[in-house]
């Protein structure tokens, strides 16, 4: 009986010798703690106030232009290229429709005084109608010698062929389907921010 109340007495000394010696430490380590969780809560207040923004965005755009499947499917080639044009223009950027003929793979070129020049080549088809990989092959042999662009990009209502997209991904010649459009034109999304589109260094598309 005594021996176990000596050993109880032991581990009680040594469980308060441990609180003492964790309360020392927190004691010493307290600046480095309540920095950290500042950092911490600086991070989560950013990413909070950049969601809050990227939302005040979205919707200031969708007040400016929001174009629904429905209505570009209706349009004609002509229509729609302008289509493509009031939305890179509503996202932030400088834009013209060059489309007709000997327009050499871009119907619309847009400028951004950060991600600098793109081509969009507009391919307006009826619902289920499939871009293929000779589209692609176009535009990437033009956006940079001829246009001088950055960006190449190939916008379609319908869909592409799984090797025009694969071709496009492994080649830098960016495809925007019927569901990509549609997070575009109606959704709000701003073009560059779907495509990741960035200000890389490159041979063309020099910015100002």
């Amino acid at each position: 009986m005594v021996s176990a109340c000596v050993v109880v007495a032991a581990v009680a000394v040594l469980a308060a010798r441990m609180v003492v010696q964790a309360a020392a430490a927190l004691v010493e380590a307290w600046p480095v703690l309540l920095a950290f969780a500042v950092l911490a809560g600086a991070l989560v207040a950013w990413r909070a106030a950049g969601s809050i923004a990227a939302g005040r965005r979205t919707a200031e755009r969708l007040a400016t232009l929001c174009i629904s499947p429905a209505q570009l499917d209706a349009m004609d080639d002509r229509a729609f290229e302008e289509a493509m044009r009031s939305l890179l223009v509503r996202d932030g950027w400088r834009a013209r429709r060059v489309g007709g003929r000997g327009d050499q793979a871009a119907d619309v070129i847009g400028e951004h005084p950060r991600l600098g020049r793109l081509v969009i080549q507009a391919k307006h088809t009826t619902v289920g109608g499939k871009v293929g990989s000779r589209v692609m092959y176009e535009v990437k042999g033009t956006a940079g010698p001829v246009h001088r662009a950055r960006h190449a990009i190939v916008v379609t209502n319908g869909t592409f062929t799984r090797d025009a997209m694969r071709w496009g991904e492994r080649h830098e010649v960016h495809w925007v389907d019927r569901v990509r459009l549609r997070r575009w034109a109606e959704d709000g999304i701003a073009l560059h921010e779907l495509l990741g589109l960035t200000a890389r260094p490159g041979r063309f598309g020099r910015v100002a």
